[in-house]
């Protein structure tokens, strides 16, 4: 049995101290810890890790997180949505986006030409600029083969951008698949369609591409899956799992609720309802803002597999 232990600053203390402390405080806290826990676990014990993300954790600063998990081998698989695959490559093309307020006049923004996400703006002429750069790229796919599954395209594309700190240039040089099964809802499948009008017979199959990510598990491997957010991310990663017996480990965290009967709510518990994780599986879900718990979870699970030697840095 467990002791509720209050948390007490002390001169110096480490993050991974702070966390380990939430672990005893109760309610999220207690969560992160475990989900912290589970990561390091997974990691231990040889699992493939599913890393899947909506597109606002690119815009904001994650996308540093996520492009040093792929060097640091936390992540086997990524499943994300397309505009995180646009502003990964608006950001290693050098772009900015801008800190602004969560309470903005949106018509000013608007007749600036700024777009807001949460607190965070894009102007529009970053994705002018991302349109001047995406067009040479299709053409240069078209001129080697017509037809492309989508991890494959990406692949092709991240190993053009040479920026250490891009997911996809990251997994790419990792042979690390991107699965983006929504490819055509953002700016860049727009680029796609207008490009597939002047070229009929370039297509970019994504029925090809959820036969690589169901290859791409086998039952042989123990699967984890770190899940942020919700979306058809989180559900494709879970989906091809299950039509391969399952995962051993899950972190789910988000900012929404089971209540609304959605996968982007749906707990670690109700997966088990369905055969997406296995009952004796490893699992821990943290209610709250991505942008906060990931970090902290993250930095007590990779500071504790570098004491152990399990990761370098």
């Amino acid at each position: 049995m467990m002791y509720v232990k209050d948390i007490k600053w002390e001169k110096g203390m480490r993050v991974t101290d702070l966390v380990t402390q939430m672990g005893a405080a109760g309610f999220q806290g207690t969560e992160l810890d475990r989900c912290a826990t589970a990561i390091a676990k997974m990691k231990k014990e040889g699992a493939k890790i599913f890393l899947t993300f909506t597109s606002n954790m690119v815009t904001s600063g994650l996308r540093g997180l996520f492009s040093q998990m792929i060097q640091l081998e936390m992540a086997h698989a990524i499943v994300t949505t397309v505009g995180a695959i646009e502003e990964d490559i608006m950001r290693a093309s050098g772009e900015e986006f801008i800190l602004g307020q969560f309470h903005s006049d949106d018509v000013e923004l608007y007749e600036k030409g700024l777009n807001r996400v949460g607190n965070l703006m894009i102007a529009n002429e970053s994705y002018a600029r991302f349109e001047d750069m995406i067009s040479p790229l299709l053409r240069m796919l078209y001129e080697k083969k017509p037809r492309w599954a989508v991890s494959e395209m990406l692949k092709e594309i991240g190993l053009t951008l040479q920026d250490e700190g891009s997911i996809i240039f990251q997994a790419a040089k990792h042979d690390v698949p991107v699965f983006c099964p929504g490819i055509t809802d953002g700016a860049f499948g727009f680029h796609l369609y207008m490009f597939q009008q002047k070229h009929p017979d370039f297509v970019v199959d994504v029925v090809k591409d959820f036969k690589n990510i169901i290859h791409c598990t086998s039952y042989d491997d123990k699967k984890g899956i770190i899940a942020l957010g919700g979306s058809i991310s989180k559900h494709h990663a879970i989906l091809a799992t299950l039509l391969n017996g399952g995962l051993d480990y899950a972190v789910y965290m988000t900012t929404a609720r089971s209540s609304s009967g959605s996968m982007s709510g749906a707990t670690t518990q109700e997966a088990k309802s369905w055969g997406k994780i296995k009952d004796d599986s490893d699992a821990a879900m943290v209610i709250g803002d991505v942008s906060i718990t990931f970090p902290l979870a993250l930095t007590k699970a990779l500071d504790q597999l570098s004491e152990e030697g399990i990761i370098n840095g």
